[in-house]
């Protein structure tokens, strides 16, 4: 893990904000050098007005691939329960072929209730959510192998979540990135974790990318900073900053990317 490059993502989410200004901003992030642009896969903003202004994903993430040149690209995450697991990896590989191969498949098991209980599916629990999540991914995986043209490359399996019993053995079994929100004194644990289920898979814990998004919700200094070099010397090399479209009346703050490119810049100097 810590031979890998450190590596700074942002999530976009679609809230607050007009359809035009997501691919600007997506343009203007791959223009600045971020390494990965995110969405996330709700139907309703999560923060300020319930009903303010909002985007479907999967739409969104396909404008993004056909107006980006080199950017990484991809959700944060799908939730599993809102697309049949064959059609979603459907929807996935043709977003890839539309960015030349630059999408990462992240996927969650959900959480919103609104989203559920507004557009008719089963809520459940928790632990029905996870197993239909285990249920599913080998069934995309399945998919891609059979569709024609099957994706551009390898394309990234990114799961979100920090379960013991049963999100972290989904990851060690298929992901190439695991993401969470774990913060650096919790960490070391959730790897110690991460690393038995690799090892009774016969896996490389090093295979697997570290991705966070705990430490980043302000500018890189003071506490900020401590907790990113708490988690960059724990093994985390992907760091994703959030952004909103009513950061300011403008839109999305994308000044405030500028210190972790440069923090980023650092480790590799």
């Amino acid at each position: 893990m810590m031979d890998r490059p450190t590596r700074i993502g942002v999530q976009l989410s679609p809230q607050h904000v007009t359809m035009q200004q997501t691919i600007d901003a997506a343009r203007r992030l791959e223009e600045m050098g971020v390494d990965a642009v995110f969405g996330w896969d709700h139907f309703f903003p999560l923060t300020g007005d319930p009903d303010g202004p909002h985007f479907e994903a999967t739409a969104q993430l396909a404008a993004w691939a056909a107006t980006t040149e080199r950017v990484q690209l991809g959700p944060l995450v799908f939730c599993n329960s809102y697309r049949n697991p064959d059609l979603l990896a459907d929807v996935a590989r043709t977003i890839d072929h539309i960015s030349n191969g630059r999408f990462i498949f992240g996927i969650g098991s959900g959480w919103f209730e609104r989203d559920y209980l507004e557009y008719g599916y089963d809520f459940g629990t928790v632990g029905s959510r996870l197993n239909d999540l285990a249920a599913s991914l080998p069934r995309i995986r399945a998919r891609w192998e059979k569709l024609n043209p099957p994706p551009v490359g390898p394309m990234p399996i990114l799961i979100g979540g920090k379960g013991e019993q049963k999100t972290l053995p989904m990851v060690a079994e298929h992901a190439d990135i695991w993401h969470s929100f774990v913060g650096p004194d919790e960490l070391p644990h959730k790897l110690d974790v991460l690393r038995r289920a690799c090892e009774e898979r016969g896996r490389d814990i090093a295979e697997i990318e570290i991705s966070n998004g705990a430490s980043v919700r302000g500018g890189v200094g003071g506490v900020a900073l401590e907790r990113l070099e708490a988690l960059h010397g724990a093994g985390t090399r992907l760091f994703t900053i959030p952004l909103s479209g009513d950061d300011t009346p403008d839109g999305y703050d994308l000044d405030r990317v500028e210190s972790f490119l440069r923090w980023r810049d650092g480790k590799s100097s």
